[in-house]
């Protein structure tokens, strides 16, 4: 079928229902193309304007629907070789003319959808336009409805719908959502909306942009405007005005053809305007306007609006971070002039508290758990004290909703005792049905006993599990009553607002006071299978979690194991006593809470020859705190000896290679800010490496390449050194006493260090020389690793008493310390067990001994 009226006066969205209307038609076998298929595909489309315009008249839209599929079906169908060949009925020719003519008399230059939805109910004795009319939809109402939809917008281009109802698609009404009771309630942030309000009003420049790190409140400034203006606490030049939040995504979105995103910007700034100021626009992330929407040759978001900002036709309102601002805004000075700026900056932890105390209710009704001051108080303090890179009160509301959200959630899982319960009895159930195979007498009575301990487990799993959901439904209806408390304080509030006494003195003392009554009731109620609050410890526990960092109330056995830490650590550091109980004192300092907040939870540099257990030390320390030897960030300073060196531990500078990539030293604490660092060989590494150190050890924080803040407060730092040593060797026989080789070895470390480095360690720590004691105490612990490697192979292996005695002559080395221990044991012990492994000479469940030979170490088989 081919049309002979001009289709390209016609809009995109109108020429595409009149081509979908006609591939209806000939998909259901129709000889001719009449008014119903183009309704029908109106209607299967659910487009938005004709939905609008349809639901504004009273119509019932699926009724509608179902009426006109019922006249379609009642049309002839063609099939044979006639099917497929259709024609414009007069009807339909009708209605295209109509719209034509509607479009021309109101001015436009194209044929819109509305434009065709009228001109389907004016063409008379038509059976569509009595459809139509039977459903309430009349010319005249549709007339009234597009004007005021349109508020003076004209069709000038084929993308014309998209100009209509711009703010509605593309923006929302935050002063609505505020009278709906759908916003938090904003506390604490008098001054800073009183300060916007002050600038929205001024003469020139009225636009004020609010610049503040992230999370600190800046968007619930603008809800609290919104809040102001729908109770009618502000003057009178904003009474009445809306808070449209422009949401950008949506404006670009969908935009494939030049001119489509500059189309839809101007129809919601030209709403705006014709306004005559009652709509102030927010834009959220304010940068994101400077290049949307820009292709080649096209201009961008910011310079759409700056006309319209210029004329002071418009009132905005922006929200976006002092760094954004920076690099989007400032540079752009003819957009910057526009605003004024409002710094926002982050609440003190009394105001962060009392923004909590404010939310606790809302917070309460949506988890159904109770938060008691002191876990406000505690998400405050822990999120300030630890999360040291988001800022207040994002950080503490996010500790608050997290813990109880996971509090609901145990509620709604099963309980751990009846979670142990269940897989008791699942275990006894398979052993019984093994046990019924068996014939014989101790079977017999095994299973006898085994279905006595089940039928007792299952009576005492039924009891829990009836007490659980009776509890559980007593949590849910608490919860239910909390939401209805809520909603029934908003609508009193807007029963007040609105005037309505009657309604506001029903719900003041009959509603509200009768669900208090009844909360109270289920208040009542204590659980013994789950927690109904949230406690200080639920908040240190999630701390933890987001930060690596062990807060959590410290539990009994961990207490026994911090006050046994020199006997722990003792066990694999030998010979080092006052350097083990150094570093056992910061970590208890640190895990008891006595520890200054300021600084790192220790810093230390040891001293001391090559062997002696320097780096050891800092190994089991790593392996006590995290039960691994390899948790810890180890820099071999060997490797920074030149002056560039320093930007690969904070990152390189701008325009240099790396600079995305950040720091190893910074971006390592970043992401686990409790762990040990160590700094082995501190002497080798280049002078400016201790201008970085200094703030660390001073202040326990660091910045980045990025201008980023890095917490190093819960990290522990050792710094290792050669230096002395030799003052250390020269006293073999130990005949100076240790102050003066104290005082040697600090004299030493003064004409190499500034003084201001080493001021600000908390301990320097000199390890001793080691003795053939220690060596002999230092090979039961190598032994005792390689009997636990050689266990995993079920073998079992022994040292001989004059195998000891050889290793201890042999692998005694003043100079080298223990390392030389090391690779004999290595050399003489497991280079020959490995051969006899390969060789197939020994088996699993062989018992192996060491013994001497010929001063040779030989491994014999005894079993």
């Amino acid at each position: 079928m081919k049309l002979v009226m001009d289709l390209n006066k016609f809009t995109d969205i109108s020429k595409n229902f009149i081509v979908q209307a006609q591939t209806s038609a000939v998909a259901l076998g129709h000889q001719s193309l009449v008014p119903e298929h183009l309704l029908k595909v109106m209607l299967d489309d659910k487009d938005e304007i004709v939905e609008v315009l349809l639901t504004s008249c009273g119509c019932d839209v699926e009724t509608l629907h179902n009426d006109v599929v019922s006249a379609l079906n009642k049309l002839p169908v063609v099939s044979g070789s006639g099917s497929g060949h259709i024609h414009l009925s007069k009807e339909m020719a009708q209605v295209l003319q109509e719209a034509v003519n509607l479009a021309k008399r109101h001015q436009d230059s194209y044929v819109t959808v509305e434009r065709l939805l009228q001109a389907l109910t004016i063409i008379k004795d038509s059976n569509v336009s009595r459809i139509l009319i039977a459903h309430g939809v009349t010319p005249q109402k549709l007339e009234s409805l597009i004007v005021n939809m349109r508020n003076g917008a004209k069709a000038d281009s084929v993308n014309s719908e998209q100009k209509f109802n711009a703010l509605k698609k593309y923006a929302k009404d935050v002063t609505e959502i505020a009278r709906a009771g759908k916003l938090d309630p904003v506390i604490g942030r008098d001054e800073e909306i009183r300060r916007t309000i002050q600038v929205l009003l001024r003469r020139t420049k009225n636009n004020p942009v609010l610049i503040g790190e992230p999370g600190v409140g800046k968007t619930a400034i603008i809800e609290g405007l919104a809040h102001k203006i729908v109770k009618g606490d502000v003057p009178i030049g904003l009474r009445d005005m809306r808070i449209m939040s422009l949401d950008l995504g949506m404006l670009v979105a969908g935009t494939k053809y030049r001119g489509e995103f500059e189309e839809r910007l101007k129809a919601v700034v030209n709403e705006i305007v014709s306004s005559n100021g009652s709509i102030i626009l927010f834009i959220d992330e304010l940068h994101t306007l400077v290049g949307a929407g820009a292709t080649d040759g096209a201009m961008d978001a910011s310079n759409l609006l700056k006309p319209a900002l210029a004329r002071g036709e418009i009132h905005c309102i922006g929200a976006t971070t002092l760094d954004e601002y920076r690099k989007h805004i400032e540079k752009d000075v003819a957009l910057a002039r526009r605003f004024q700026t409002i710094f926002i900056s982050e609440p003190t932890c009394d105001d962060t508290i009392s923004m909590l105390r404010g939310l606790k209710e809302r917070y309460e009704g949506h988890h159904g758990i109770d938060i008691p001051d002191r876990s406000i108080i505690a998400a405050v303090a822990l999120s300030q004290r630890y999360i040291t890179d988001r800022y207040l009160p994002d950080k503490a509301i996010d500790l608050i909703d997290e813990a109880a959200s996971r509090a609901r959630m145990e509620i709604d899982s099963k309980p751990e005792v009846i979670d142990k319960l269940d897989r008791k009895i699942m275990q006894l159930k398979i052993e019984i049905g093994v046990l019924e195979k068996e014939s014989d007498e101790s079977s017999k009575q095994r299973l006898t006993k085994l279905k006595d301990e089940l039928e007792k487990l299952n009576v005492q799993s039924a009891e829990l599990s009836s007490k659980w959901q009776a509890e559980k439904m007593k949590m849910s209806k608490m919860k239910a009553c909390k939401e209805k408390l809520d909603i029934a304080r908003g609508d009193l509030e807007r029963a007040q607002r609105s005037g309505d006494l009657a309604k506001a003195g029903e719900l003041m003392y009959g509603v509200i006071p009768e669900i208090e009554k009844e909360l109270k009731e289920h208040e009542k109620f204590t659980s013994s299978l789950f927690k109904k609050e949230i406690t200080e410890h639920d908040i240190a526990s999630i701390v933890s979690k987001w930060t690596g960092i062990p807060i959590e109330n410290i539990m009994s056995s961990e207490r026994e194991k911090l006050l046994r830490m020199e006997e722990e650590i003792g066990k694999t550091v030998i010979g080092q006593d006052s350097a083990v109980k150094a570093v056992s004192d910061a970590v208890r300092r640190s895990r008891a809470g006595v520890q200054d907040a300021q600084k790192p939870l220790g810093s230390f540099l040891f001293l001391g020859p090559t062997g002696v257990g320097k780096t050891e030390l800092v190994k089991t320390l790593a392996e006590f705190l995290f039960c691994d030897k390899s948790a810890l960030l180890r820099f071999d300073m060997s490797e920074f000896m030149e002056k560039h060196a320093v930007s690969r531990l904070i990152g390189a500078p701008p325009g240099y290679v790396g600079y995305d990539q950040g720091g190893a030293l910074t971006e390592a604490v970043r992401r686990r800010p409790y762990q040990v660092i160590l700094f082995d060989e501190i002497e080798k590494a280049h002078g400016d490496i201790f201008n970085i150190l200094l703030q660390v050890l001073d202040e326990g924080r660091l910045t980045d390449n990025h201008g980023k803040l890095v917490d190093f407060r819960n990290t522990i730092l050792v710094l290792t050194s050669n230096l002395g040593q030799e003052i250390l060797m020269n006293n073999e026989s130990g005949n100076i006493n240790e102050e003066s080789v104290k005082e040697s070895i600090t004299n030493v470390l003064r004409s190499h260090f500034r003084p201001e480095f080493l001021n600000r360690l908390d301990e320097i720590i000199i390890f001793h020389r080691l003795n053939k004691e220690h060596i002999e105490r230092i090979i039961d612990v190598q032994f005792s690793i390689l009997q636990k490697i050689v266990a995993q192979r079920k073998l079992e292996i022994t040292l001989s008493s004059d195998a000891k005695t050889w290793l201890i002559n042999n692998g005694y080395d003043p100079l080298y310390g223990a390392r030389p221990l090391k690779r004999l044991i290595q050399q003489q012990i497991q280079n020959n067990l490995a051969k006899l492994i390969l060789a197939n000479q020994v088996a699993e469940g062989n018992k192996l001994r060491v013994d001497l030979l010929d001063d040779n170490l030989v491994i014999h088989k005894i079993s």
